[in-house]
């Protein structure tokens, strides 16, 4: 055989074994990643980060094949977290008064901080066109112990009326607050920003603040792990911590494969998407470290809400020990 041939036939052995080494390995991969059931509190951008690192094969890339779950609300979340349904949850940062009464499960990072995911909307064609307009006004909230209803009082607060100052007005979910404002029955609402974004879109109101910008020190979203996944999983913990905070740089750095994956995973289009990655991607942590005067934030927010009587050793309800090593 003339040299020239058997150099290219050598040459497509080889690449072939390499193709195939390559598509072994991948299988391999896949094969010993270990199943680690994740939840989250809600369809929203705060947790899309699980869509983007499964979409991209971070997590599979760390040893973690995510078996992911959605709740609507963090009492759900925990309960499936008190139940063993799950062993990771993603929620929010108030939630953990309740490990103080018993859920069994640590916060183990702290996803993000200001609550930049949450504004007030009014209605477009209204008289409040200022925060002090709100004075005395109505305000649309989910639950009278919600995160909304404490953000509220802390704007009155903020503004010397008191924590009462303003009336928040429990009334549920996103779609039965706009129809509320929509009605007059509210003059005013807290949601979360993609449904503020879609209403003022359509012309059903107008954003008059975001609480990220009132509210500076907080932990606004934290990631649970349960108890038994500690003590018997911790590297499953490390693997999964090292791959969500793999999945935030690449979202910082790859802006379109976000915001394609936003459109697809939460039904919104372009521009919403991107109001929404301009908006949020600041408050996500890049180490899931928890910073002091958030959780004393956090700990206020307990006893204002009168989920708690008194403030909680903060220090026993989290770890910063499955954090990646920087």
């Amino acid at each position: 055989m003339p040299v020239e041939k058997t150099y290219w036939a050598v040459r497509g052995v080889v690449r072939g074994l390499l193709i195939l080494l390559a598509v072994q390995a991948l299988s391999w991969s896949a094969a010993c990643a270990e199943t680690l059931r994740v939840g989250r509190a809600a369809p929203e951008f705060s947790f899309l980060p699980l869509d983007i690192g499964m979409r991209y094969g971070i997590f599979q890339k760390n040893g973690i094949e995510v078996e992911s779950s959605v709740y609507s609300g963090g009492g759900q979340l925990q309960q499936a977290l008190t139940a063993d349904s799950i062993d990771v949850g993603l929620g929010s940062g108030p939630e953990m008064w309740s490990l103080v009464r018993g859920v069994p499960v640590k916060a183990v990072a702290a996803m993000a901080g200001s609550p930049l995911v949450l504004g007030l909307m009014v209605r477009p064609d209204g008289s409040i066109h200022t925060v002090a307009d709100l004075k005395g006004r109505r305000v649309g909230v989910t639950t009278d112990k919600s995160l909304s209803a404490w953000l509220v009082s802390e704007l009155s607060r903020q503004q010397g009326w008191g924590p009462n100052g303003i009336n928040a007005t429990p009334l549920g979910a996103p779609p039965g607050l706009l129809a509320a404002l929509m009605m007059m029955q509210v003059d005013g609402f807290v949601a979360d920003l993609s449904s503020l974004l879609r209403a003022e879109e359509a012309g059903e109101g107008k954003i008059l603040l975001n609480f990220g910008a009132l509210v500076k020190d907080f932990h606004i979203h934290v990631i649970y792990a349960t108890n038994r996944l500690i003590a018997s999983r911790p590297g499953t913990i490390r693997a999964f911590l090292k791959g969500w905070f793999e999945t935030i740089a690449f979202m910082r750095a790859n802006k379109a494969k976000t915001l394609e994956t936003t459109m697809a995973v939460l039904d919104v289009n372009h521009g919403i998407a991107e109001r929404t990655y301009d908006t949020l991607m600041p408050m996500f942590s890049d180490d899931g470290k928890f910073d002091p005067k958030a959780l004393t934030a956090l700990s206020r927010s307990f006893v204002e809400l009168k989920f708690l009587p008194a403030e909680p050793d903060m220090s026993k309800l989290y770890t910063e020990e499955f954090l990646p090593k920087r």
